[in-house]
C-alpha cells in the first residue's frame, strides 16, 4: 500500500465510523481488518481475517484481539513491551500508528504483517473505535533480506580482493630480497664464465666448473621462476567459484609465498599435514587469502620471531576439516579478544594495517560454512582453530 494509498484510506476511515464498519470492511475485503474497541474488544471483523485465523465471526466477535491474534490473556505489549501494539500507539497519540508483527503460518512458517491503526473519532474528537488493517509483508521482506545477503556477498568478495592486493605488496617486498640473492648470484657464474671463455684455452677442469655453475644457475632461475608464477597467480582476480578444492594444496601454495619472510624474521615453521587430502567445496582464492592473513597476524604477532605451527586433520568420522594456526607471539588479552573479528578492529599503529584482516578471516570461514575459535594467552601465544564440513 503507498502513500497515496494510505492518504485516500484515512480519509475513508474519517467516515467510515457514520457509513457503517461492516460496509467499510467489504470494500477493503483483500485485507485483513478488523474494528477494536478501546478496551481491546473486537467489534467487527471482514472475511479476510476470519479466515485468516480460521475462526467463525462468533468466536471472534466481542473477544479481545491478543487473544484471537497471540492466544495471550494480556496485550501484546504487556506481555512483550519490544513487541509493539499499534492499537495501544493509536489510543495514546490519537493518530495512526503502524507496526511489524511475526506470527506463524498454518504450515509453521513465520510470516510477517504490516500492522496499521486509524482512528475512529467521536464527536469530541475522543477515540472511541479503531480500525486494525493487516497487510502481509512476507515475500517482501523476503525480497529484500535476499538482495541484501546479495549485496554482501558482493561486499565481502571486495573487501578479499582489495585486502589480496595489500598482501600481495607485502609478497612482493619480501620476495624482491629472496629473488635478489639468485640473481646476485646468477652474475657471479656468468662473469666467471666469462672470464674463463675469455682465456681462448678451455681445460678439462673449467668444462666441469660450466657444468656445476650451469646446474646452480638453473636450479636458481627455476627457484626465480616459481617465486614469480606465484605471485602473478595470486595478483589475478578470478571469477568466484566454489568446487571441490583440496585445504592441503592450498595451504602448501601460501605458505611457500610466505616462507622467505618467515626466515626473514627468524619465525621457525613447523607443517603436519593430514596424509590424505582434506576435501571441502570451496573458493580457492577466498581460502587462500584466509590463510595468508592468519599467517601474517603470527608473523606480526612474532616481532622478535617465534615459532608457527600449522596443523590439518580431518575428525575421527571426516565430516570436518580442521586447521590450526598456533603462534608464540604476543597474545591477545581477554578484552580485545572480543572484538578482534570485527571490521576495523586492531590494536597495531595505525601505519601497520586496516584491521579488516581478521574480520575478512571471519567472512571467508562463514562464507563457506565453517566455524572459527580463538584460544590466547597475553604473552604466550594465540591459536586460531579453522573447522570446514567435508565433501
Amino acid at each position: 500500500m503507498n502513500d497515496s494509498s494510505q492518504g485516500i484510506l484515512s480519509l475513508k476511515l474519517q467516515t467510515a465510523h457514520e457509513k457503517g464498519a461492516a460496509d467499510f470492511l467489504i470494500q477493503q475485503a483483500n485485507e485483513r481488518i478488523m474494528v477494536l474497541n478501546t478496551d481491546f474488544s473486537i467489534v467487527e471483523a471482514n472475511e479476510a481475517f476470519l479466515k485468516a485465523f480460521g475462526k467463525a465471526k462468533k468466536e471472534v466477535i466481542g473477544a479481545h484481539c491478543y487473544e484471537v491474534t497471540h492466544g495471550l490473556n494480556v496485550p501484546c505489549s504487556s506481555f512483550n513491551p519490544e513487541l509493539g501494539c499499534p492499537l495501544v500507539e493509536t489510543l495514546r497519540t490519537g493518530e495512526s500508528a503502524h507496526v511489524i508483527h511475526e506470527h506463524p503460518s498454518s504450515e509453521g512458517k513465520p510470516t510477517y504483517f504490516d500492522m496499521v491503526t486509524y482512528p475512529l473519532k467521536g464527536q469530541k474528537g475522543e477515540v472511541i473505535q479503531v480500525i486494525e488493517i493487516w497487510r502481509d509483508i512476507t515475500e517482501e521482506l523476503s525480497s529484500r533480506w535476499e538482495t541484501r545477503i546479495q549485496e554482501m556477498k558482493h561486499d565481502l568478495q571486495k573487501l578479499i580482493q582489495e585486502d589480496r592486493m595489500i598482501s600481495l605488496g607485502k609478497l612482493v617486498a619480501s620476495s624482491v630480497h629472496e629473488i635478489n640473492n639468485p640473481i646476485q648470484g646468477l652474475l657471479t657464474f656468468s662473469h666467471l664464465m666469462q672470464e674463463t671463455l675469455e682465456q681462448d684455452d678451455l681445460q678439462q677442469e673449467d668444462l666441469e666448473k660450466f657444468r656445476k655453475y650451469l646446474s646452480m644457475m638453473s636450479s636458481e632461475l627455476e627457484r626465480c621462476g616459481d617465486i614469480v608464477s606465484g605471485l602473478l597467480s595470486f595478483s589475478r582476480q578470478y571469477e568466484r567459484v566454489f568446487r571441490d578444492v583440496d585445504l592441503n594444496d592450498i595451504l602448501e601454495q601460501v605458505v611457500a609465498l610466505t616462507r622467505h619472510r618467515m626466515e626473514i624474521q627468524e619465525i621457525r615453521l613447523t607443517i603436519e599435514m593430514a596424509p590424505h587430502p582434506l576435501i571441502v567445496n570451496g573458493d580457492v582464492n577466498q581460502l587462500q587469502q584466509c590463510f595468508l592473513n592468519l599467517i601474517f597476524n603470527a608473523i606480526e604477532a612474532m616481532p622478535q620471531g617465534g615459532q608457527l605451527d600449522i596443523v590439518s586433520e580431518a575428525d575421527r568420522d571426516k565430516a570436518h576439516a580442521t586447521l590450526e594456526f598456533r603462534d608464540t607471539g604476543l597474545g591477545i588479552d581477554q578484552e580485545n579478544r572480543d572484538h578482534i573479528f570485527d571490521p576495523f578492529f586492531t590494536t597495531k599503529e595505525e601505519s601497520a594495517g586496516t584491521g579488516l584482516g581478521l574480520s575478512i578471516v571471519y567472512g571467508i570461514v562463514k562464507n563457506h560454512g565453517g566455524d572459527i575459535r580463538v584460544e590466547s594467552r597475553l604473552g604466550k601465544g594465540s591459536t586460531f582453530v579453522l573447522q570446514f564440513p567435508a565433501h
